[in-house]
C-alpha cells in the first residue's frame, strides 16, 4: 500500500521551506508531487541549471491569446523550490499537480465573452430605457463579470489589453483578483491569530521551528488545524471561489491517484496549508465525483517557460495576493537555518547588514552600535515573550540605536534590505520565443543587462552604440514593451541627448509575448505593428505622432507607410484643428531626421502643405466658437505655434498674417483672440501700445466680463512677463478688475484666479508689489527722497574697513 505524505505550507514561507527540507530528508519519498499546473512539468528539470537563479516564475500563456496569462513566483525559502530541487537532486520523480492551466484559461475567456455580452445586452436595455418618459437609471449590478477589466495583480501594470494575471495556487491567499468576491483565508494567518500573533512567520516559526518535534509529526498536526478551520466555512456551494477550488482539488486528486497506481512506496505531496486535508487518501471523495467535478471543461492551447523574478514582487505591498511582507528578511533567515555551519545569533548578522546599508548612503552606524542594537533587540524579544528576536524587535532596535529615532533611515533599510531588489535570472535553454530571444540577444550586444532596480541612462545619440540604445528603447515602446520611460534630458536645447528610466517589471515577459504575434525581431515587429496602426488611425495628429515615433525608432518601412497614410489623409481633412496639432510633431520629425540620419524629404513636402492649408483656414475655423470649442482652437494654435519655431524654413509669414486676423477681429471668441494677440506681441509684430490698445477696448465697460475675461486669459498666460515690464497694461488690467460690476465678479472671479495662478510665486510677489506702488489716479507714488547726511556715519565706517580714504 503506497503511504502518501501531505505536507501542508505556506507559499514563500522560509519556515514552510525548512520544515519540508527536513520532511522530505525524513521521508525520502519515492515521488513528490508539487502543487502547480501539470503544464510546468515540461520546464521543472530546468530548476538544476546552474544559471537557474531565483527569484524566477513560471510563466504559461495561451498561444492564441498571451493575454491570457499566469504567474507562479518561487523564491529560494519557497518551499516548492525546495521540494523540486530536493527531488531532481536526488533522482526522484517530481510532477505538478493542479488544474491544467489549459483549462483555467479557457474557462477564464468563456467568463470574459459572457460577461462582455451581458455588459453590452445591459447597455442596450439602458438605451431603451433612456427612450421612455422614466427617468433612466444606469445598472450597477454589472461590474464586467471581474474579467473583462482585470489588468492584473500589479497596481503598476499598464491598462491595456494585455492582461498580466498572477495566479498562484495558493492554500491562504489566492494570487488572482479575477473575482471580487472575498477569497479563502489565510489558513496559518488564522492560526497565528488565535495564537496572539500578527505575522504567520513569527508564529510558525516560535510554534513550529523551535520545537524540537518531528518534521513529519509537524504536518500531520497542522493538517488537523487546517481541518479544523475549513469546517467553519459557511461559503455556499456556489461561491466563486468554492467552485474554482473544488476544480482544482478534484483535479489534484485525480493525479495524485495516478501516482498512487503507478505503485510508488511512498508519496510526499507538497501543497498549500489550506488543501492539505483534500489530498489525504482516507478522505477522498469518490473517482465519479472528482470526475463529474471536472466533465467538460474546455480547453486552450498553452506554452510555457520561466521568467525571471523580482524580490519586491514577492512583496504584499507590491499587490500580489500570496506574497510576504518582507522577502529580504526570509531569505536571511531562510539562508541562516539552511547553512551548514549556521552562525548562533540571527539577529546580528541582520544589524550588520543593516549597518551596511546605511553606510552605503553615507549614514553613521558603528560596530558598537550594532552590539547596543542585538542587546536591545534580545531584549525587546524577551519583553515580548518570544524566544528570538524577530524582524518588528529587530527593526525597532534598529531605529533607536542605529538611525537616532528616525523613521526615514529604516524606511531606506526596508525598500533596499527587507524586501530587496533582486532580480532573477533563467537560463539561455529555457524555451522561448523568436522575439523574445532576439531581444535577449540586442540587449547583451548593447550591453544593458535588465534590472529591477530603476536606473537614470543619459544616451549621447552621436555615438553609435548609444544611438542603438534609443533605437531599441523606442522600438519597445511602441511594441508596449515599456522597459524604459523617456526621463528629462537635462538643461539642453540640442536633439543630440536623451534620458530613459529603466526598470526591468517580469510583467513585460507577458507584453514580449503578445507583441511576438507581430514579428520575430524587434525590429520587424515594431515596423509591422507600426503599418497597422498608419492603416487604422483615423486622425491626422495620431499619425503624425506615430511617424515622429517611426523616425526614433529608425523603421525605414514603417516611416513609408505611415507618410503614404498622411499624405492621403491630409489631402482630405478639413479642419484646422487636426491639421495645427499635425504640424509640431511633422516639425520635429523634420529636425529630428537630421540626427538620425533619416530621408525626410516627404514628410517636409507634406508639412508645407499642411502649413498653409492650416493658415489659410485658421481665421475662418475661429469664428462663432463656444468656450469649448474655443479651448480647443486655443490648445491646437500653441501646439502649432511649437512646431513652427522649429525649423526656419516654414512660411512664418502666412503663419502670422493668419494669427493677424485672428487677433484684429472682435467676433473671434475672447480666448484665442488674445492668444492670437500674445502671440503676435513675442514674435515682435505688435508694438506695446497697440496691445495696450487693444487691451483697453477688449476690457471696455460694453464688453461682458466673461468674454473680457476670456480674452485676457488668452493675452497673458504662459507667463508674467508682460504684466511686469508694461505698467500701462498692468494699470489697465488693474483699472478693469477694480470697475468689474458686483453681479458678475463672482463669474469672473475663476477666470482671472487661473490666468493669475500659472504665474510663478515671484512673479505674482513682484506684479503685487508694482500694484502697492500705484496710486489710486492710476501714476507711480514717488518715493520718499533718501537722506544721505543720516548715512554719512555708517558709510565712514565702511570706507574705513575698506581701507578707503575718509569721506569728508
Amino acid at each position: 500500500m503506497t503511504d502518501v505524505h501531505i505536507l501542508g505550507i505556506r507559499h514563500h514561507g522560509p519556515g514552510s521551506a525548512h520544515s519540508v527540507a527536513e520532511a522530505l530528508a525524513t521521508l525520502r519519498p519515492d515521488v513528490v508531487l508539487v502543487e502547480g499546473p501539470p503544464e510546468l512539468d515540461q520546464v521543472i528539470p530546468l530548476v538544476t541549471d546552474p544559471d537557474m537563479v531565483p527569484p524566477v516564475a513560471g510563466l504559461i500563456y495561451a498561444v492564441d491569446e498571451p493575454r491570457l496569462a499566469s504567474f507562479y513566483p518561487m523564491a529560494s525559502f519557497s518551499p516548492e523550490w525546495v521540494a523540486i530541487r530536493w527531488a531532481l537532486s536526488t533522482g526522484k520523480p517530481v510532477r505538478a499537480i493542479d488544474l491544467p492551466a489549459a483549462h483555467t484559461f479557457a474557462l477564464r475567456a468563456s467568463e470574459e465573452r459572457a460577461a462582455t455580452a451581458a455588459a453590452a445586452s445591459a447597455e442596450e436595455d439602458s438605451t431603451d430605457a433612456s427612450a421612455t418618459t422614466e427617468p433612466a437609471v444606469a445598472s450597477s449590478d454589472d461590474d464586467g463579470g471581474g474579467l473583462a477589466a482585470v489588468v492584473g495583480n500589479h497596481p503598476d501594470v499598464d491598462a491595456k489589453p494585455a492582461a498580466v494575471v498572477v495566479n498562484h495556487p495558493d492554500g491562504g491567499k489566492d494570487h488572482s483578483v479575477i473575482q471580487q468576491q472575498a477569497y479563502r483565508p489565510d489558513a496559518i494567518g488564522m492560526l497565528a491569530e488565535a495564537a496572539g500573533y500578527s505575522d504567520a512567520e513569527r508564529w510558525w516559526e516560535d510554534a513550529v521551528e523551535h520545537r524540537n518535534t518531528d518534521p513529519v509529526e509537524r504536518f500531520e498536526a497542522l493538517i488537523e488545524a487546517i481541518t479544523e478551520i475549513r469546517a467553519m466555512d459557511q461559503r455556499p456551494p456556489e461561491h466563486p471561489d468554492v467552485l474554482e477550488n473544488n476544480r482544482r482539488e478534484a483535479a489534484m486528486r485525480r493525479l495524485l491517484r495516478a501516482a498512487m497506481r503507478e505503485g510508488h512506496e511512498r508519496i510526499a505531496v507538497v501543497c498549500g496549508a489550506y488543501h492539505a486535508p483534500a489530498l489525504v487518501p482516507a478522505g477522498f471523495p469518490s473517482v465519479s465525483a472528482d470526475n463529474k467535478v471536472l466533465a467538460g471543461l474546455p480547453k486552450a492551447k498553452v506554452s510555457v517557460t520561466w521568467v525571471p523574478w523580482t524580490s519586491d514582487r514577492l512583496s504584499l505591498g507590491s499587490g500580489y495576493g500570496a506574497g510576504v511582507t518582507a522577502p529580504g528578511w526570509y531569505q536571511h533567515l531562510f539562508a541562516h537555518w539552511t547553512a551548514k555551519e549556521p552562525t548562533k545569533d540571527v539577529a546580528t548578522t541582520w544589524l550588520v547588514r543593516v549597518a551596511h546599508a546605511l553606510r552605503k548612503e553615507n549614514l553613521d552606524a558603528s560596530t558598537a552600535s550594532i552590539v547596543e542594537a542585538s542587546r536591545m533587540a534580545t531584549a525587546l524579544a524577551a519583553v515580548r515573550g518570544r524566544p528570538s528576536p524577530g524582524l518588528p524587535e529587530l527593526d525597532d532596535a534598529a531605529q533607536t540605536v542605529l538611525c537616532d529615532g528616525s523613521p526615514l533611515p529604516l524606511a531606506l533599510v526596508h525598500r533596499e534590505l527587507t524586501v530587496g531588489r533582486k532580480l532573477g535570472n533563467v537560463p539561455d535553454s529555457v524555451p522561448t520565443l523568436p522575439l523574445a530571444a532576439d531581444l535577449s540577444a540586442t540587449q547583451r550586444k548593447l550591453r544593458m543587462k535588465p534590472s529591477a532596480m530603476e536606473e537614470v541612462m543619459v544616451l549621447d545619440l552621436r555615438k553609435p552604440n548609444q544611438l542603438a540604445r534609443s533605437v531599441l528603447l523606442h522600438r519597445l515602446s511602441l511594441l508596449g514593451v515599456d522597459w524604459g520611460q523617456p526621463a528629462d534630458a537635462g538643461r539642453t536645447t540640442g536633439t543630440f541627448k536623451e534620458a530613459w528610466t529603466l526598470a526591468w517589471k517580469p510583467e513585460l515577459a507577458v507584453s514580449v509575448v503578445e507583441a511576438s504575434r507581430y514579428g520575430t525581431t524587434v525590429a520587424s515587429a515594431a515596423a509591422t505593428y507600426v503599418s497597422e496602426q498608419a492603416q487604422a488611425a483615423e486622425s491626422l495628429p495620431v499619425l503624425s505622432r506615430l511617424l515622429e515615433s517611426c523616425l526614433l525608432a529608425e523603421l525605414p518601412d514603417g516611416i513609408a507607410g505611415v507618410v503614404s497614410a498622411l499624405a492621403e489623409r491630409t489631402a482630405l481633412q478639413q479642419d484646422a484643428p487636426p491639421l495645427l496639432e499635425t504640424i509640431a510633431p511633422l516639425a520635429r520629425t523634420c529636425r529630428y531626421g537630421n540626427v538620425r540620419g533619416v530621408d525626410v524629404s516627404d514628410v517636409r513636402k507634406i508639412l508645407q502643405a499642411t502649413v498653409v492649408r492650416a493658415c489659410v483656414g485658421l481665421p475662418t475655423a475661429c469664428a462663432g466658437l463656444d468656450d469649448d470649442a474655443a479651448g480647443v482652437m486655443r490648445r491646437a494654435i500653441d501646439r502649432a505655434q511649437d512646431g513652427m519655431t522649429l525649423l526656419p524654413e516654414l512660411p512664418l509669414d502666412d503663419w502670422h498674417a493668419a494669427l493677424s486676423a485672428v487677433a484684429h477681429s472682435d467676433t473671434i471668441h475672447g480666448s484665442v483672440a488674445g492668444r492670437a494677440t500674445r502671440l503676435l506681441l513675442d514674435a515682435g509684430l505688435v508694438e506695446g501700445t497697440d496691445v495696450a490698445s487693444r487691451l483697453s477696448r477688449r476690457l471696455s465697460i460694453a464688453t461682458p466680463a466673461p468674454d473680457a475675461a476670456a480674452w485676457l486669459d488668452g493675452l497673458l498666460s504662459g507667463d508674467a512677463t508682460l504684466m511686469i515690464h508694461d505698467r500701462r497694461l498692468l494699470q489697465i488690467v488693474d483699472d478693469w478688475v477694480d470697475g468689474v460690476h458686483d453681479d458678475v465678479f463672482e463669474d469672473v472671479l475663476p477666470l482671472i484666479r487661473r490666468t493669475f495662478s500659472a504665474f510663478s510665486r515671484p512673479e505674482r510677489r513682484e506684479i503685487g508689489e508694482q500694484l502697492s506702488r500705484v496710486g489710486s489716479a492710476g501714476v507711480d507714488v514717488e518715493p520718499s527722497p533718501m537722506d544721505l547726511s543720516g548715512a554719512g556715519p555708517a558709510l565712514g565706517t565702511m570706507a574705513r574697513i575698506l581701507g578707503w580714504k575718509a569721506i569728508a
